[in-house]
């Protein structure tokens, strides 16, 4: 975020606009309006349990003369979805036939849960690869947020030189003692663990779907192919995601994420984190349980 942080400052103007995907991270918001930018918001279309893009409007707006830049996240926080091929290098030629910056938050792109890996932005077709800034961390896969190793991968030179020049004026541009050893260590020597990781979060969300499914079925946890947070579905219970989430914790104890925070459709969803024990996920899912069952009675 401190580097999406510098690039918005870097390469826009207070009052550009900054397109994002709704719903999308909270934090996108925070950099691009505290910095003083605009939202601007391509919706994705939820139809049939299922998120995609609305290109028509994607590239309607990115034609809009005061849209400097796109903040794209893949996989997708908070839907779990890592984009296709096609889909990624469609967005990319988009910004890129518009003269639009593209940033790509790939910090969840180890957690793909299938047999196929992303497509990080910086790989496609050099026209599109001159407008893409690819952000990339061990952070999330495992576990060292707090080292602040994250790295931006800019095919571009003359874009690479002003973004690096944007990190040292912010104070990001050279790493602590212990990023560049702990990254390199985890990379090299953290495939093992990594392979546990993605089975065990395959199997906690197999579990809370076939759980929801047969013992709450007014609550839908979405498909997603990454991550390990669950993005759920609870529309059908006629509640506002933040009341409900505050209603669980009181009545059950179980604290989860409301979805409002993400804007567009997030007021119906909830956000669950499933990289834990089984026995958490078998417990919170209890709880959620209760918690609906007591909300119908």
């Amino acid at each position: 975020m401190p580097a999406i942080s510098a690039v918005v400052r870097q390469f826009t103007s207070p009052g550009d606009q900054i397109l994002v995907q709704e719903p999308v991270y909270n934090m996108f918001y925070s950099v691009i309006e505290g910095n003083g930018r605009r939202v601007i918001s391509s919706d994705l279309i939820y139809e049939n349990s299922k998120y995609s893009v609305n290109w028509a409007d994607l590239e309607e707006k990115l034609a809009t003369l005061s849209v400097r830049m796109m903040v794209f996240c893949n996989p997708y926080n908070p839907i779990g979805y890592a984009w296709s091929e096609e889909e990624v290098k469609r967005i990319a030629k988009l910004c890129a036939k518009h003269q639009v910056l593209l940033i790509s938050d790939e910090i969840h792109g180890d957690l793909v849960l299938t047999d196929e890996d992303i497509t990080p932005a910086f790989t496609v077709d050099w026209d599109a690869k001159n407008w893409v800034v690819s952000l990339i961390s061990p952070s999330k896969t495992f576990n060292l947020a707090a080292l602040h190793a994250a790295c931006a991968i800019i095919p571009n030179p003359d874009l690479r030189a002003r973004a690096e020049e944007s990190f040292f004026l912010a104070g990001i541009g050279e790493p602590n003692l212990l990023a560049i050893p702990a990254a390199i260590a985890a990379y090299e020597e953290g495939h093992d663990w990594l392979r546990e990781l993605k089975q065990v979060l395959r199997d906690n969300f197999a579990y809370a779907r076939e759980f929801l499914a047969k013992e709450v079925p007014e609550v839908k946890v979405l498909d997603s192919n990454a991550s390990y947070l669950a993005w759920v579905d609870i529309s059908a219970l006629g509640m506002n995601a933040e009341d409900f989430c505050k209603y669980l914790r009181e009545k059950t104890g179980l604290i989860i994420s409301a979805g409002n925070g993400y804007r567009g459709n997030g007021h119906e969803f909830v956000r669950i984190n499933l990289a834990c024990p089984k026995e958490l996920v078998i417990d919170g899912m209890q709880r959620l349980k209760q918690g609906v069952l007591n909300l119908n009675n």
